[in-house]
């Protein structure tokens, strides 16, 4: 039985050569079986093909660890062979949504937004921290900044495809984004926009009410939930994660992301339009993963942990009467859960802000 730390070591041992494998569009770690957890980690492959002789790709490798001995030999290393299994999930390329429905004032999380140019979803209303004075429409940098640059952005709800006009559907404007890189490789598609007034945005989230807080981490097993502008109330499981995995984006193409969430539902969960949307704990309703991407089919999303957002944007969930928690999730099973992001990886998510006025 291979542990989730072989599963993990292997997997970015062979990612970015299976990543240039035709057909193959994402790699990450999950259960070997997860109709039986207690068969352990294994590496997990998204292709075209459920074949793995069809991508020349193994139905198992093996890597050398080190461990600490026990017993007599306590603190001295050895080294471990240990068997990583392969599982293929079948699915075509994954691509952005950005889609488009009703107008809602005050405006709570999960209903359309976007620009003149589409809609997808609002994930969260967030404010900052520790001084929460001003609240945010928060969602992707793709719905609401479809040029990926600082030019002036009006943010609509509802979105320019669920026939958002300039004018009397403008909610604000685009205030803040990470930047999306063709050339390196990225770890969010987040971005906030400013209203014109606090009274225009309600901090709860469309059938659930006041959100708790946001946890800083989850695992491969966790049972989710979201609203989608498209899809609506919708409920999965996540299937890996440190998943590297390519994304199709209209004005881009292909744009690579490392250490990704891939979220599996039994019917679809990530539609054109869910794009934005904020997956939330089934059990307590923390927020927990920002999906922004999804398979041609919707069955699997394709998120990050919201906490790697907060953390660099400085905000929290915004409530009625001031912030969310922020629960702290004990990693007891290491890479079976997502990780914190180092200094390093925070200070490569470039952020801008954007024009205030055209």
């Amino acid at each position: 039985m291979a542990t989730f730390s072989a599963a993990h070591a292997m997997k970015k041992k062979i990612a970015r050569k299976m990543l240039k494998k035709t057909g193959i569009h994402g790699i990450g770690v999950g259960y070997h079986d997860p109709k039986n957890p207690k068969k352990g980690g294994a590496v997990i492959i998204y292709s075209d093909s459920i074949s793995a002789t069809a991508r020349g790709i193994p139905s198992k490798y093996s890597i050398t660890t080190k461990g600490k001995k026990k017993g007599k030999a306590q603190g001295k290393t050895q080294e471990k062979t240990v068997t990583v299994p392969i599982r293929i999930v079948k699915t075509k390329k994954f691509r952005s949504h950005a889609d488009y429905k009703s107008r809602i004032r005050p405006i709570p999380a999960g209903y359309s937004t976007g620009t003149t140019s589409g809609s997808g979803t609002i994930g969260l209303i967030v404010t900052n921290y520790p001084n929460p004075r001003q609240r945010y429409i928060f969602s992707n940098n793709h719905v609401l900044n479809p040029s990926n640059s600082i030019a002036y952005t009006e943010t609509l709800q509802p979105g320019g495809a669920d026939k958002g006009q300039t004018g009397k559907d403008r909610v604000g404007r685009l205030y803040r984004f990470a930047k999306l890189s063709q050339n390196q490789n990225n770890l969010v598609d987040a971005a906030l926009a400013i209203p014109l007034s606090r009274p225009l945005l309600n901090p709860r989230y469309a059938t659930v009410g006041v959100i708790p807080g946001h946890v800083t981490s989850y695992r491969i097993g966790d049972r989710f939930k979201k609203v989608g502008r498209t899809t609506g109330q919708v409920s999965g499981v996540v299937d890996s994660v440190h998943t590297d995995i390519q994304v199709d984006y209209e004005n881009l193409g292909s744009v690579q992301f490392l250490n990704q969430t891939v979220i599996k539902g039994t019917s679809p969960v990530s539609l054109a339009g869910d794009s934005g949307s904020v997956w939330l704990r089934q059990q307590d309703n923390y927020a927990a993963a920002v999906n922004f991407a999804g398979s041609s089919d919707g069955r699997l999303s394709i998120s990050y942990p919201i906490q790697w957002f907060m953390k660099k944007f400085g905000t929290r969930v915004a409530q009625p009467r001031g912030v969310g928690r922020v629960k702290t999730i004990k990693r007891n099973v290491k890479d079976a859960y997502t990780s914190q992001l180092t200094a390093k990886q925070l200070a490569s998510i470039q952020t801008f802000k954007a024009k205030i006025r055209p």
